[in-house]
C-alpha cells in the first residue's frame, strides 16, 4: 500500500504561482509513474500532468507552458510548479501514483489515466 499526501495548495491572485508537493510513503515501488489531477466544483476530475519513472512527462494543453511536473525519486516526492495561474485553475488537486499499466507516456502521449493510489487532495483557489 502506498500513502500519498499532498500539500502546498492555497489562495492566490490571478498571475500568481504555487508549488504543490505530494509525498509518497509505505510500500513505494522502485519504479512507478505519478501524476496530478484536478477537479473543480461541479466538474469531472481531469488530468493535469503525468511523469513516468524515466522522467518522461506529458501535460494537458491548458497547462502547457505554465505548469511543470517533477519528482525527487530519492525522497519519493512529486511536485507541480504552477505559474501564471488563472481563476480557471481553481480546483482540488490530487496526486496519483503507480499505474497498473506501467508506463503512462508513449510517444509523447498520455496513454493511461489509471492509477492504483490517490491522495486526499489540496485546494487551489485563484482569484481575479
Amino acid at each position: 500500500q502506498v500513502h500519498l499526501v499532498e500539500s502546498g495548495g492555497g489562495s492566490v491572485q490571478s498571475g500568481g504561482s504555487l508549488r504543490l508537493s505530494c509525498a509518497a510513503s509505505g510500500d513505494v515501488p522502485s519504479s512507478m509513474s505519478m501524476a496530478w489531477f484536478r477537479q473543480a466544483a461541479g466538474k469531472y476530475r481531469e488530468g493535469v500532468a503525468t511523469i513516468d519513472d524515466d522522467g518522461s512527462a506529458v501535460y494537458v494543453d491548458y497547462v502547457k507552458g505554465r505548469f511543470t511536473i517533477s519528482r525527487d525519486k530519492a525522497e519519493n516526492i512529486l511536485y507541480l510548479q504552477m505559474n501564471n495561474l488563472t481563476p480557471e485553475d481553481t480546483a482540488m488537486y490530487y496526486c496519483a501514483a503507480d499505474s497498473p499499466d506501467g508506463r503512462t507516456v508513449e510517444d509523447g502521449i498520455w496513454v493511461s489515466y489509471d492509477y492504483n493510489y490517490w491522495g486526499q487532495g489540496t485546494q487551489v483557489t485563484v482569484s481575479s
